[in-house]
């Protein structure tokens, strides 16, 4: 069965994986493109975390394995003709399904009112909290954010609005500045040059303050976009920004115990990985699998619409007799 046709099909498993956490890194617009630093930025970069989890720079199609970790090559295309775009690979990622296919083509941006059903009918963030299972969303949100978005100047993306129709809590700046949120430049600079009060941090810091957020729930979700913004130039280093990355997630690993989480970084299309276009690519996405479990789904994973169903199947032994329709609690002041 081709990557394709294994779209939205879903993932079974006889059960879950009794106390294990999950987090997943999605890092939007970078797929695995070729092993050459003249024209990937990836291979380009010093990622000293990256390259020894994979065995090598993170490129080509191949999948792999090392001691640490396993690399998947994910599909993103997903059998529909065209570039891969951000709202139809996130609501794929998200859901299980195939996105593309249910509307007809590749959307960019944000989600359609047929995209948003989809959401909040078959969303991983909604799935797992009607079983019982904590759940958060990571990243933090400025006063500037929410006023741009009551303004109509800004509208919500994928993950954003499937965490609210789950009812999951939007972390802010005071969340920030008390370590229990990740900015989306991982530094908070962005955030100071807004106003917010809160202070200058290293990646690695961020990386640490992150996997407090994992270890206090059972799945975590962080989203990373500036290598897409990098990718279609909006941004100037890309080299930079995958370093960044790279401290990122070294930081990451170094606080959280790898025996019990599972941490899957992945994205949903390619896009930084090709210096010579501004454009996404058609070339697969990683899924780097590293810590717990990883072993029960690396050969299961086919195509990024893989990825949703075997989270809420590695996480259903834990929920197993909680109520349907019982959300786990999300208290405002939780890690």
């Amino acid at each position: 069965m081709t990557a394709a046709e294994s779209a939205g099909a879903g993932l079974r498993y006889d059960e879950g994986v009794s106390g294990l956490r999950i987090l997943l890194l999605f890092v939007d617009g970078l797929g695995l493109g070729a092993d050459d630093p003249a024209v990937n930025p990836v291979v380009r970069a010093s990622t000293p975390v990256l390259r020894g989890l994979a065995g090598g720079p993170l490129a080509g199609p191949a999948p792999r394995q090392t001691p640490v970790a396993s690399l998947v090559p994910l599909d993103a295309c997903l059998g529909v003709p065209g570039l891969p775009q951000s709202a139809t690979g996130q609501t794929a990622l998200l859901t299980g399904r195939n996105a593309p296919a249910h509307i007809g083509r590749h959307l960019t941006a944000y989600p359609t009112p047929s995209l948003a059903a989809l959401l909040a009918s078959d969303g991983l963030l909604g799935a797992l909290r009607r079983r019982g299972v904590p759940v958060a969303l990571a990243n933090a949100y400025t006063p500037a954010y929410f006023e741009a978005v009551a303004a109509r100047r800004l509208r919500h993306g994928a993950i954003t609005l499937h965490a609210l129709q789950a009812g999951v809590r939007l972390r802010t700046v005071d969340d920030l500045a008390a370590g229990r949120a990740v900015y989306q430049d991982l530094t908070n600079a962005r955030a100071r040059e807004m106003g917010a009060e809160v202070p200058v941090i290293g990646p690695d810091d961020a990386g640490a303050n992150l996997a407090g957020i994992a270890r206090a729930h059972a799945f975590t979700i962080f989203e990373f976009f500036l290598t897409d913004f990098a990718g279609h130039g909006r941004i100037d280093d890309a080299v930079e920004i995958i370093e960044r990355l790279d401290r990122f997630l070294g930081g990451v690993l170094a606080s959280l115990d790898l025996t019990t989480t599972l941490v899957i970084l992945t994205s949903d299309h390619g896009n930084v990985e090709d210096g010579r276009t501004r454009a996404h690519t058609t070339n697969p996405v990683p899924a780097l699998l590293i810590g717990a479990a990883r072993d029960v789904i690396r050969d299961r994973l086919r195509a990024i619409t893989d990825v949703a169903p075997a989270c809420l199947a590695l996480l259903a032994g834990g929920a197993a007799g909680a109520p349907a329709g019982a959300p786990a609690a999300d208290p405002a002041v939780a890690p």
